[in-house]
């Protein structure tokens, strides 16, 4: 069993939403990720997913993304990013799967989950302090934020020797490269390793990657990986 990542699916299977916008890179992206995705991941691996999976407005519309996740090998955890305006109560979306029999597909939301070699917490994450166009507004989010990655974290005990994996959809680093109080709650929980995602394109340039205060940064954007999910190494 293997643990993989990969965020940023951008799923349009039920509504047009060209993709081009973020370079050509993008082109059958779909196809590119199915193919990546079979050639690499077994039946009994894990795929984390830290948000913006369907372009999808409502969850019913998002049926044929997720029939197309769950057709894929391994067993998905999904969290939630700024583009999955799909995105309910952990109830309704429990319901979703089982009404679809969606067996392989997860959701990560104020919980964690038990990967065996590793725990898994994470939450969306938001902009950070610093960032040119930081409001108010935004710090209040980024606050609510923070608590619920500390919820996650606080819903499981590592065990000794097992890593501690977070997963959030925005990078806890502003544009300039400065951490956050995301690392700082991390750090207070012995994480091993933080993905995310969210930057496309010209941004991938301001991305921090590798060890930061003892933890190992990891930007998962699909685009970024050529659409194959990456194996950690624990």
């Amino acid at each position: 069993m293997a643990i993989y990542a990969i965020s940023d699916l951008h799923l349009a299977k039920s509504i047009d939403k060209p993709m081009d916008i973020f370079g050509q890179r993008w082109q059958n992206y779909m196809e590119k990720l199915s193919n990546q995705w079979e050639q690499t991941v077994s039946q009994e691996d894990y795929v984390i997913i830290p948000g913006d999976v369907s372009w999808a407005t409502y969850l019913e519309q998002a049926y044929e993304d997720f029939s197309f996740i769950d057709r894929l090998p391994g067993k998905k955890i999904i969290s939630k990013g700024n583009h999955d305006y799909w995105w309910t109560t952990l109830s309704k979306l429990e319901k979703f799967l089982r009404d679809n029999n969606f067996a392989s597909i997860s959701f990560m939301h104020n919980n964690s989950f038990d990967l065996g070699e590793a725990v898994l917490c994470g939450t969306r994450g938001w902009k950070c302090p610093g960032d040119s166009d930081f409001s108010a507004e935004d710090q209040k989010i980024f606050n609510r934020e923070l608590q619920r990655l500390e919820l996650s974290l606080k819903s499981v005990k590592a065990g000794e020797g097992r890593a501690v994996i977070a997963a959030l959809h925005y990078p806890p680093f502003n544009a300039k490269g400065q951490p956050s109080e995301f690392i700082e709650v991390m750090k207070r929980f012995n994480v091993r390793i933080c993905l995310y995602g969210h930057l496309h394109g010209e941004n991938f340039r301001s991305a921090v990657e590798g060890e930061v205060e003892g933890i190992d940064f990891k930007l998962i954007s699909a685009d970024h990986l050529g659409f194959k999910p990456l194996k950690l190494n624990l």
